[in-house]
């Protein structure tokens, strides 16, 4: 596969940043001083604030090493992808004080990222149902932390906006969050971590209904599966 992104900077703090950031990923990436000439292939160029004077192409993302990697990586997947549409879309998130939120489009990584608290959170879920379309969606939370998901699934229980189509599931969390002791950088990471494995499972699903109080419904509905 041909990479459709380039780092074109020579700052050695902000490439390191982007190459781990990328490698996570496993996506893959070309490597330019910003005055070469960029590939046809390339559709999404990366590179510094000073730089982007020196880069001549239709999409350019200036980068502020005091910024988080995945979120210009994030952009820059969104510009690559376009108005995709996919059959299944998933969102997954593992709550907390930190809340992990993994995107999965016909099984593969769209975004990751992490949101302070629920409300942001729901704000992360309606952008991302808005952003990409889908014959299917579903939003997958872990069943751990129960303060924290019993929050957001209040709050999407009175999310009129969402589709009655979004199928709403609680899922087995064991096994997915281990971050004892660990910095709070490495438990963002690990956050972000068990998202991706929560939208990976599937779970047991909320049945939806006016007015409901989705945590109620949640302790109350019995197994079952939309898959």
């Amino acid at each position: 596969m041909k990479p459709k992104i380039a780092l074109a900077t020579i700052s050695g703090k902000i490439y390191y940043l982007l190459v781990n950031e990328l490698k996570r990923r496993d996506l893959p990436f070309m490597s330019l001083i910003p005055s070469d000439r960029i590939p046809l292939d390339v559709e999404v160029v990366i590179t510094s604030n000073k730089e982007r004077c020196k880069i001549i192409h239709h999409n350019v993302l200036e980068y502020d090493e005091n910024a988080k990697p995945v979120e210009i990586i994030d952009e820059a997947m969104r510009i690559i992808r376009g108005n995709k549409s996919f059959d299944r879309l998933i969102i997954g998130v593992d709550p907390g004080e930190n809340f992990g939120v993994a995107i999965l489009g016909d099984g593969e990584l769209l975004e990751t990222g992490n949101c302070s608290s629920a409300a942001e959170t729901m704000k992360k879920i309606e952008e991302t149902l808005r952003r990409y379309s889908s014959t299917n969606a579903a939003i997958r939370i872990g069943n751990g932390a129960a303060p924290y998901s019993r929050e957001l699934w209040n709050r999407l229980g009175m999310r009129t906006s969402i589709s009655q189509n979004v199928v709403f599931e609680s899922v087995e969390e064991e096994g997915t969050s281990q971050y004892l002791g660990q910095t709070s950088r490495r438990r963002a990471k690990i956050d972000v971590s068990s998202a991706i494995e929560i939208a990976q499972r599937q779970g047991r699903v909320i049945k939806r209904g006016k007015r409901k109080n989705l945590w109620e419904s949640k302790l109350s509905t019995p197994s079952s599966s939309n898959e």
